[in-house]
């Protein structure tokens, strides 16, 4: 420095022991500038006291000479001292050239600029309050410096600050929150620490309304609660603890909606090899669970992502018991969100409610938007799905139906989704059906197929749920109002054939609708019969699938929707099924649910009693089909007491190509006569007289039999039938009918006899052709 050079008013005796590299000589200097600076004080010289700021600040404390640098700084914090509560004129000129000396390579240096500021701020108080960022800015460079001695002093300078802006109220929050909200993303940990620590304290006062700025630094606060040191991850926790507690405490200034997608984001972070995530997931999740309850429909157009976070923690094992937990309970409150008010059109308030959109977000939320994507790409959640709001008025939320329902419909096809997420899918699905039912219908046809492959799963438990959704998309309303757009032509004029019946003294014209039922039979939606051949088709590609759940499907189905609408259907669609080898297996299947379910109970006792023509129209409706397999149509008889009938197809069982299987089917048919659903059947062979083709038709079962244990079960069965003699009777025609079923006008037995020759036949030549095949491989058909 030239030492030569005027700097007056300082003296040359100031000036040379300013540059000296003695403390104590510097010391002495700064004495004397305060005893100078008072004595223009005491004159109101302000134009001097600014000279002599400035001289230090420029020749000193922005010198090149590190001693020059320290004696400025010394010289700044005397002027500080004696300009007293008058240094709050100065300040700027004061602080600027401190602070910049914190960037200074010289740990030592950097000390003497953390005393220096600390006499400024110390004298000044309130005052350095409109200079807040640029110290804050400072100190949070200073929480991270190597040098322990100048952590600190900066922890001094902190602790004084934080005692002012504690016991001031012009404390301006606006301009700081910017500050905030950039360094928030600092991964140095001191640095983390320094504002988690503002954040506690600017929280603590009263007179500041930090939760009105919440949203800005929430995602920098959920970013903080990864960081790898413990103390720092329980100061983020207790932070975040608080700003809890007080939305809890004023729900109604708490702005939801603007921290929603903050949430969805952190709740979709999850790395096994990370516990800190673990504590983000579970820590968002939590918060989520309480915005839903608190702030109700207000978070309805972030369903659609809210649901993209929840649905997977809900298969997560023990090992995250805690955000499960949170899952199932955000699950739960968002579902209950949901009401039938949200089915009504909503087109013409959103006109109202929705000003003229460009494309463009608002600036606001275009900001936050912004920094969203920028904190994903810094910690790596390319991954994560980020959702815009459907509508973010309160007045008009709007339920984000589409958004929830495709949702839904990524998390079916996922081959990944574990149990429990899949159940909640399915509850998801059948809770839209009932409450939203019109704009469900919409997304029928795109759900449809993955519903029936749904029905494949592993889990019984989302089988019954896959199937809840079914039937009720089967016997909605909803369902009916618009059949040719909500499923394809070829299935909405799919026609049931119910056979030869009358109804209500006219005979029932073959080629009936669908919704052409019994009077007793609740009307389908369009999407019944849909259902029924589509499953049927399933069961027909997949023979693993009906043998091992076809029955509990078929039962289930039966408790959701009127049996009679399942058999019926069936029964008609089976009658034109080209595959007999299926159409037989699957009566089969059909008829030993009907004999053996607590579920069929009812509609075995509606067979029973052939005296309605709607019950003789069933039977005739299932009668054909079951001609598909023999022995499944005795069985049908003997459910419906047509014992002379039954009697009349064993006859025919003479024609018939005998084979292990078919005699194994008799086999199952004398266990069930034996079993409590044939009760019934067993008391009527003590009336002999009134039921001779019963005994008849038990004993050409009989002769079918090899000696078996069947033949053996039946045989002692019908050896404890009374007056043997009796069934040596001989038939005269012009007798009267003893049996009384055969007195029913509204079946022709005659008419059934020749079906089943004819479907008989049918299968007869199937097995030809396939014998055929297998002699000559080779030969073309």
């Amino acid at each position: 420095m030239n030492t030569e050079k005027d700097f007056s008013p300082l003296t040359p005796n100031i000036v040379r022991a300013l540059n000296d590299k003695l403390y104590e000589k510097r010391k002495v200097a700064a004495l004397e500038i305060e005893k100078l600076v008072r004595e223009f004080v005491a004159q109101n010289n302000s134009a001097q006291i600014r000279h002599v700021i400035q001289i230090l600040a420029t020749e000193f404390a922005l010198s090149q000479h590190p001693h020059s640098r320290k004696g400025g700084l010394i010289g700044l914090a005397a002027c500080s001292i004696a300009l007293g509560k008058d240094s709050e004129l100065y300040l700027k000129g004061l602080i600027d050239p401190v602070l910049t000396c914190f960037n200074d390579s010289d740990s030592r240096l950097r000390y003497y600029a953390c005393e220096a500021l600390y006499n400024i701020v110390k004298v000044a108080r309130g005052a350095v309050l409109p200079h807040f960022n640029v110290l804050f800015d400072g100190l949070s460079k200073l929480a991270a410096d190597p040098d322990p001695n100048v952590k600190s002093g900066s922890e001094l300078l902190d602790r004084l600050l934080k005692d002012i802006v504690t016991e001031s109220n012009k404390f301006d929050l606006v301009a700081f929150v910017p500050l905030l909200r950039e360094r928030i993303y600092s991964n140095n940990q001191y640095a983390r620490q320094f504002i988690i620590s503002w954040i506690h304290v600017l929280e603590s006062v009263p007179d500041i309304n930090l939760l009105d700025y919440l949203p800005e630094f929430l995602d920098g606060l959920f970013h903080i609660l990864g960081d790898s040191s413990k103390e720092i991850r329980r100061m983020c926790e207790v932070v975040l603890g608080e700003f809890l507690k007080e939305i809890k405490k004023n729900p109604s200034s708490v702005k939801f909606a603007e921290m929603a997608n903050i949430l969805v984001i952190h709740c979709q972070v999850s790395d096994e090899s990370k516990s800190t995530y673990d504590l983000i997931q579970l820590t968002s999740m939590t918060w989520m669970r309480e915005f839903i309850q608190l702030a109700g429909r207000v978070v309805l157009p972030y369903s659609s992502g809210i649901l993209t976070a929840v649905l997977p923690c809900l298969s997560y094992d023990d090992r995250k018991k805690s955000t499960k937990e949170a899952a199932s309970a955000c699950n739960h409150s968002l579902m209950k969100l949901v009401t039938p008010e949200d089915d009504e059109d909503d087109e013409e308030s959103q006109t109202k409610s929705s000003p003229p959109s460009d494309g463009t977000p608002s600036k606001k939320e275009g900001d936050l938007n912004d920094s969203l994507n920028e904190s994903q790409e810094s910690v790596g959640f390319s991954n994560i799905s980020f959702f815009t709001p459907a509508s973010s008025d309160r007045s008009a939320v709007t339920l984000d139906l589409d958004g929830i329902v495709q949702v839904l419909d990524r998390h079916l096809h996922d081959s990944s989704t574990g149990m429990m997420t899949r159940i909640a899918v399915l509850k998801w699905l059948y809770h839209l059906y009932i409450k939203t039912p019109r704009k469900m219908f919409k997304h029928t046809d795109s759900l449809f197929p993955m519903l029936l492959k749904t029905l494949s799963d592993e889990s019984d438990e989302v089988i019954l749920k896959d199937l809840e959704v079914l039937a009720e998309i089967a016997s909605s309303p909803a369902g009916q109002t618009d059949v040719s757009g909500s499923c394809d032509n070829s299935d909405s004029k799919t026609e049931l054939h119910i056979p030869g019946g009358v109804r209500d003294g006219q005979p029932v014209v073959v080629g009936s609708k669908v919704t052409d039922l019994s009077p007793s039979t609740p009307s389908m939606s369009s999407y019944f019969y849909k259902f029924m051949i589509n499953l049927l088709k399933r069961f027909s590609l997949e023979r693993k699938l009906l043998e091992m759940r076809g029955a509990f499907i078929i039962r289930q189905l039966c408790l959701l929707l009127h049996a009679e609408n399942i058999f019926h259907s069936m029964a008609d669609i089976l009658l034109k099924e080209e595959d007999l080898k299926f159409a037989s297996t699957m009566v089969q299947t059909l008829n030993t649910i009907l004999l053996t379910s607590a579920e069929l109970f009812q509609l075995r006792n509606q067979l029973k009693d052939l005296r309605t023509q709607e019950s003789c129209a069933l039977f005739c409706c299932l009668y054909r089909s079951w001609c598909h397999n023999p022995v499944a149509t005795v069985s049908l008889c003997f459910l419906t007491q047509n014992y002379r009938h039954a009697y009349d197809l064993i006859q025919k069982f003479g024609d018939l190509e005998v084979t292990v299987d078919f005699l194994m089917e008799v086999d199952k048919l004398v266990q069930l006569i034996e079993s409590p659903i044939f009760t019934y059947l067993r008391l009527q062979l003590l009336d002999v007289e009134h039921n001779p083709y019963l005994i008849k038709a038990l004993y050409g079962l009989l002769m079918l039999l090899p000696q078996s244990q069947a033949f053996k079960l039946l045989s002692h069965r019908l050896s404890c039938v009374p007056n043997p003699e009796l069934m040596r009777m001989v038939e005269d025609p012009k007798a009267p009918v003893k049996d009384k079923r055969l007195a029913q006008p509204h079946i022709d037995y005659s008419e059934l006899l020749q079906h089943f020759d004819r479907v008989q036949s049918k299968h007869l030549e199937v097995r030809h052709q396939r014998a055929g095949r297998s002699e000559h491989p080779d030969r073309k058909l």
